[in-house]
């Protein structure tokens, strides 16, 4: 029998089944994991450079609908404007037309006045249509002794004054006629213009008037 050594055990032998080879495979475990975060990561900004090109697109298009949207207001807003103004364009025109129509009444009626003869029923019709004429925007103008004024006075006839010292209305025989700011009938009038030589008499009276304080 042989002696066995006091305080040893036999230690069993290292099987040759690749037992020692564990902590290579351990290693190899461990690049692949070190390998797999820097692959995540390439994949990863390759997504956000694609995240950025769509969004780039997002803006351009957005960029593009917004600027077509303030056009199409833009538009619409001047086409309102163009029907609103065509509108009253319309209604001044056809306002006109009518009052146009009824001056030669308006003329009677004024010539009845003026020879008394404006009374009874038909005195208070006058009136009345006078009135409605008056509420659609009918202005009458002319009077005697205004300048005259090519623009709107219509001269029929024409004399020479001593008593003026530039051509004006002594005469109204048609009224004017305008709607605001537009003449639908110009006021027809007789003129008279200063006589030949009258204004430089004028001035020599006026400059004697000067000298006579002076001189006294």
């Amino acid at each position: 029998m042989s002696e066995e050594t006091p305080g040893f055990e036999e230690k069993p032998d290292v099987p040759a089944d690749g037992t020692p080879d564990e902590p290579k495979a351990a290693d190899s475990a461990d690049q692949a994991g070190e390998a797999a975060p820097a692959g995540d990561a390439a994949q990863s900004t390759g997504q956000d450079v694609a995240l950025l090109a769509q969004l780039d697109q997002a803006r351009t298009a957005l960029a593009e609908r917004t600027a077509d949207l303030q056009r199409l207001q833009a538009e619409y807003q001047n086409y309102r404007r163009r029907v609103e103004r065509d509108r009253v364009t319309v209604k001044e025109i056809a306002v006109a037309s009518l009052l146009t129509e009824l001056l030669p009444t308006l003329d009677d009626i004024g010539r009845a006045r003026e020879h008394g003869e404006l009374v009874g029923g038909f005195k208070s019709v006058a009136e009345s249509l006078e009135t409605v004429a008056a509420k659609m925007g009918l202005q009458q103008f002319g009077k005697e002794g205004e300048p005259f004024d090519p623009t709107v006075h219509e001269a029929l006839m024409h004399s020479y004054a001593p008593d003026v010292t530039e051509t004006t209305c002594v005469a109204i025989l048609q009224p004017g006629y305008r709607i605001g700011e537009r003449t639908i009938r110009p006021a027809r009038v007789a003129v008279a213009e200063p006589q030949p030589g009258a204004a430089p008499k004028a001035e020599d009276a006026g400059d004697a008037e000067t000298d006579g304080p002076d001189k006294g």
